[in-house]
């Protein structure tokens, strides 16, 4: 619901010499309002930035801090979606019905992926009062199932609030093969790899467009600015001069990397002299038990992280030199943060194609050798080993997704020179959800109480914007924090945590039962005013204060739709778009794999109803899924039919027609026989007439990732050696395509992992 319509308050006469005009005024932000910039970075850890310890070259960010405020005390929840949800709207990621990442929605208030008009995203209020509104980079906040073309946009960036969007909506993207949404709608990456494309460059290419469409139009207009590139989630994938800088500068191996960042943290001031290094855990081998091949390729794979890295600062940098270059940087605020801690979803070995680990797909150490050059380059898909992720949280334990202190304690950054100046370290405890009231504070707008005629819930989270514009280090704001994540648990209180850890079905650190009952879990309690990195576990020496925080949990729990608890996030996940035929036109896409046909394990036909000229080109897609790092197509090329699988980027299989096409109206049909088998037969048909057959040995069991699906065109990069670009199908030819599956789908605990997939 719209604002009403302003009553005319002029005069209308008989003519215009009688009458007397007048226009509405025109809705302007507060005076002296400023420009908002924030930056939100994926998977990157407490100890990565330069100025959070590490010797990763991150000079925009390190700038940023020395002349503004840096906070060793921020949080998130632990996970991508949730944290987003929270920084946009004030409220907690269960309230935003945001418990788990979209692809992992369920059936319940705190889970369904839906997060409600009532709480108002911080667009949407900068919008109501004056702004101008910007989203650029990842989005995640859409449910899995309104992805496509065909979906209401009701929870897209421009139904929220954002008057221009360019980037992606779901978890993850290659970085050189983008699937992008331009506002409303897909679009293809304006160049190619080999003509030197990136995304996050694609992205400042697009935000310095919007601010020059602002600016020539509207000279004084404040703007917010929400840039979330989807650097640094893997795929780690960033220009090779980027990579070629760090060779051979993480030789030392993650123990000794981890003593050194310590140090200068202690050193810088970030964490109090007392703060202690918790040990290295169990399932993470020490370095120098690694072999020679081990080390060399896991320390090859960190150089890429890195350099993906200090390619984003790069561009971070070009950003604030747009708005620099229009005068008005000093008068930006810019916020630099990341939405949880470090990933450990390359698994204990890393990989060049991170879904051999979503997939349960054995590593080789062989094969990843064999592919070490091809490391963060277009031809991969790569993720670090999980020791460099336990690195990049020092001084923590543990990592994304987890509700200790490595998986919710985050970098953030605060700079405004304008309103203030250097202000050094900030120790006071901060959440994502108070990122939206401080902003609004220093920009001097009030929450309203309603939005677009909704009435709107309450703000959850807390100023800190004291914090900001005090020269000491006051107490905290936010004194009770509750956490929640896949099951494990966690209550901040007044300087103490309450915190338990509890494993699920599709990662397991070191063995522990994930199907032990949520009251048999033994929780931890550390003061962490005084110890940060949670070492010393007061729990036996103080039970009462243990036996008060998690009453408390429960309480929070009841308050913000935290129940039922569930560490099986797909048990009760929406059934209503699953179906076993599906059929499309000749074009369609991007369908992510939430709403494409699941032909994985599974016996199937796509039949496709072509019109064949008697002369010119037959060439083109049919229907496929996926990219350079698996799926499989179905295809035209010399005027046959031909069916590509590619096994996770290292078995590509062709199954080719032995005849042409007939002329003139044709049902061609790939049938796959084989259940749920690892290998399946494909067997190609013209008509009734069997024209071609093979096998293809090993199957995808789970996931292509992130990837999606389409018709009449190849949606995410090469699949098999044959498809180029797009390899858009010839126009007429494909008339109709229709895909039937059959057999049951993988079972729940599996579809857990692949899910994984998407954070």
């Amino acid at each position: 619901m719209s604002e009403p319509r302003p009553k005319f308050q002029g005069v209308i006469g008989r003519t215009y010499e009688d009458s007397e005009s007048w226009w509405p005024p025109v809705k302007t932000a507060p005076a002296g309002a400023p420009n908002i910039v924030v930056v939100l970075l994926d998977d990157v850890g407490y100890a990565q930035f330069g100025c959070y310890g590490s010797d990763i070259a991150t000079p925009c960010f390190d700038g940023l801090a020395q002349s503004g405020h840096r906070f060793s005390n921020y949080h998130t929840t632990a996970l991508c979606s949730p944290t987003r949800a929270c920084l946009l709207t004030g409220r907690n990621h269960h309230s935003n019905g945001m418990a788990r990442v979209v692809e992992l929605a369920a059936g319940f208030p705190g889970y369904n992926a839906t997060i409600p008009k009532e709480n108002g995203f911080l667009s949407e209020i900068l919008l109501g009062e004056g702004y101008a509104t910007f989203a650029v980079g990842k989005w995640h906040l859409t449910p899995a199932t309104e992805m496509t073309m065909g979906s209401p946009r009701d929870k897209w960036p421009l139904s929220r609030g954002f008057e221009r969007f360019y980037g992606f909506l779901g978890g993850e993207t290659d970085q050189y093969h983008p699937e992008l949404v331009y506002d409303n709608h897909p679009v293809e990456p304006p160049k190619t790899p080999e003509e030197g494309y990136h995304l996050t460059e694609d992205m400042v290419d697009k935000t310095r467009l919007f601010l020059h469409d602002l600016r020539a139009t509207s000279p004084d207009k404040p703007f917010f600015l929400w840039f979330t590139p989807g650097a640094c989630h893997a795929p780690h994938q960033a220009p090779a001069a980027y990579i070629q800088a760090y060779r051979g500068q993480f030789d030392q191996g993650w123990d000794a990397w981890r003593e050194e960042v310590f140090a200068r943290q202690i050193e810088s001031g970030l964490l109090p002299p007392a703060t202690a290094l918790s040990p290295r855990p169990s399932w993470v081998p020490a370095w120098d038990s690694l072999g020679a091949d081990e080390r060399h390729l896991y320390a090859r794979m960190m150089e890429v992280y890195a350099g993906f890295l200090t390619h984003t600062d790069a561009q971070v940098q070009r950003v604030l030199d747009a708005i620099d270059e229009l005068g008005e940087l000093d008068d930006t605020i810019v916020v630099v943060m990341s939405d949880n801690g470090a990933s450990a979803e390359g698994g204990a070995k890393g990989s060049f194609n991170e879904a051999y680990f979503f997939n349960f797909v054995p590593e080789s150490l062989e094969e990843n050798l064999a592919r070490i050059d091809d490391l963060g380059s277009p031809r991969s898909s790569n993720h670090y080993p999980w020791g460099w992720a336990w690195a990049g949280n020092t001084p923590l334990q543990r990592f994304k997704r987890d509700t200790h202190e490595g998986g919710v304690a985050d970098p953030m950054i605060v700079h405004w020179p304008k309103r203030f100046g250097p202000g050094g370290n900030r120790h006071q405890y901060v959440h994502a959800i108070d990122l939206m009231p401080t902003l609004l504070e220093l920009v001097g707008i009030e929450s309203p109480a309603v939005i677009n005629g909704i009435d709107q819930s309450p703000i959850e989270g807390v100023s800190f914007a004291p914090a900001l514009l005090n020269d000491d280090n006051g107490p905290s704001a936010h004194v009770t924090q509750y956490y929640e994540m896949f099951g494990s648990r966690a209550l901040y209180h007044d300087g103490w945590k309450a915190v338990v850890f509890h494993p699920t079905p599709f990662i397991v650190y070191d063995g522990t039962d994930v199907n032990h009952p949520f009251d048999e879990d033994v929780w931890e309690l550390y003061h962490v005013a005084e110890d940060f990195s949670e070492m010393v576990d007061l729990a036996e020496a103080e039970p009462e204060q243990l036996a008060k925080m998690k009453a408390r949990w429960w309480e929070e729990a009841e308050k913000y739709q935290v129940l039922p608890l569930n560490n099986e996030p797909t048990r009760h996940t929406d059934p209503r778009f699953r179906r076993l035929r599906h059929e499309f036109g000749p074009v369609i896409g991007p369908l992510s794999e939430a709403m494409a046909p699941n032909l994985k394990r599974r016996d199937f036909v796509i039949a496709a109803a072509l019109t064949v000229p008697a002369a010119g080109p037959v060439e083109g897609v049919i229907a496929a899924h996926g990219s350079q790092a698996g799926g499989y197509a179905l295809y035209l090329q010399n005027r046959r039919l031909h069916y590509v699988y590619n096994f996770l980027g290292t078995t590509i299989t062709t199954v080719s027609a032995e005849v042409e096409l007939p002329v003139g109206v044709v049902e061609v049909r790939a049938v796959a026989t084989g259940g749920e088998s690892g290998r399946v037969t494909i067997a190609l048909w013209y008509g009734d007439i069997p024209v071609g057959e093979g096998l293809v040995p090993r199957r995808t069991p789970l996931t292509y990732g992130a990837t999606t699906f389409a018709v009449g065109y190849q949606p995410a990069g090469s699949i098999g050696p044959a498809l180029i670009g797009r390899a858009d199908v010839t126009p007429g030819v494909l008339q109709r395509v229709v895909i039937e599956v059959a057999g049951r789908t993988t079972g729940r605990e599996n579809t857990e992992r692949a899910d994984l997939a998407t954070q």
